[in-house]
């Protein structure tokens, strides 16, 4: 399928962004130069991560709060099945929607301790269907899941993985977000799989940024994502070079989501880690410029 990448992505392209919430005061500073860096782009929403077990449950709140307030973007909060019963999450719900927040992204969790097995509160909303129905019983928010086009690493199956996330959408759900995949051929393919199976919804691909190449293959294994020969051929010898990392980075990112536009995907989902530069550029080069920005005419 061919594309004209010339296109601006007015019209052709949406993006959002994620977040996480800030550690302390550096880090939040850093957060907010970034968020007002990527402001003009005017992303469908920004979303801002949740920790394992829900051990950032405060700082995420305030967080998407000070979004609301300070910006003119759509902040969506992430939310949990863990640790915390359904009183406890309906309550957060309903903050939220108080908040001025419309938006969540509706996730079952990690537990605290890292690779632990899941296990749901036993007062608490047992699966990311449950959760998404609770939710529209408190408030019709809009809804975010999540994807796994290589498999869950706690599922069965890429089968059962699909069938869980028809339930997602059957509960509720407006889109998917992907985990990020590195092999663009498995976003096809699970589109594919997904259509066949009778979900319509929007399958937006998570795009993840490589500079910290290292960090990277540590949170692939984790989450069960595959990391190319071919990509790690790119990063020998650059564990000091940083500059040249990110210039890498961006050219790997800016390929793979023209890629995706000519299977036909036109949303994406950039896992920021706080860092606007690199995400600017990237959504500048793919036609994505600020409402005052110009675009130079060909000789």
């Amino acid at each position: 399928m061919g594309f004209d990448s010339r296109k601006t992505g007015d019209e052709r392209t949406q993006v959002s962004f994620e977040f996480f919430p800030p550690k302390d005061d550096k880090a939040e500073e850093a957060l907010w130069k970034s968020i007002k860096r990527l402001e003009p782009l005017n992303p469908q929403f920004v979303s801002v991560t949740y920790g394992a077990g829900g051990s950032t449950r405060e700082r995420t709140h305030g967080t998407v709060k000070r979004i609301r307030n300070e910006t003119a973007l759509e902040p969506a909060a992430h939310l949990t099945c863990v640790g915390a019963s359904k009183a406890e999450t309906d309550e957060i719900i309903r903050a939220y929607w108080d908040a001025g927040i419309r938006h969540i992204v509706a996730l079952r969790g990690d537990m605290p301790e890292l690779g632990a097995p899941y296990e749901p509160h036993p007062e608490g909303y047992q699966s990311t269907p449950d959760l998404i129905d609770g939710i529209k019983k408190i408030a019709d928010f809009e809804v975010s899941v999540s994807a796994y086009p290589e498999k869950h690493p706690e599922s069965a199956s890429l089968e059962a993985d699909i069938e869980l996330l028809k339930r997602k959408i059957e509960a509720g759900a407006d889109r998917a977000i992907t985990q990020f995949v590195f092999d663009t051929d498995r976003h096809a393919e699970f589109l594919e799989k997904a259509r066949a199976a009778g979900i319509d919804a929007p399958i937006v691909p998570g795009i993840m940024p490589t500079t910290n190449f290292k960090g990277i293959k540590r949170m692939a294994g984790r989450c069960g994502a595959s990391v190319p020969e071919w990509l790690a051929d790119y990063y020998v010898g650059l564990d000091e070079d940083l500059p040249t990392r990110k210039l890498i980075s961006a050219y790997v990112a800016t390929e793979q989501v023209n890629t995706l536009r000519g299977y036909g995907f036109d949303r994406f989902h950039f896992y920021t880690l706080n860092q606007a530069d690199l995400t600017f550029a990237i959504c500048h080069v793919l036609g994505l410029r600020p409402k005052h920005a110009t675009v130079a005419e060909p000789a």
